[in-house]
């Protein structure tokens, strides 16, 4: 089980890490709604919040996430005997 589980974050994170590639900036919107003014042709934005990752976080997680994933088939099954 902790196999699978083990497999199953390496997975995940070398994926977060191929996003990161493809991605300049992620935007997280809030639940609750925001009543935007309108002001001189601008609308206030709300509390969005603007995540952008750095240069070395792509290359980071896929590698931490290979590296696991590799972790996870080399390691032997234990056998109940």
């Amino acid at each position: 089980m902790w196999r699978a589980t083990c497999l199953s974050l390496g997975i995940f994170v070398f994926i977060m890490g191929a996003e990161c590639l493809g991605v300049q900036k992620f935007v997280l919107k809030a639940r609750e709604e925001v009543v935007q003014v309108a002001a001189a042709n601008k609308a206030q934005a709300g509390p969005n919040k603007v995540l952008t990752p750095p240069d070395w976080a792509p290359w980071s997680l896929m590698s931490t996430g290979a590296v696991v994933c590799l972790y996870c088939f080399t390691v032997p099954r234990l056998v109940n005997s």
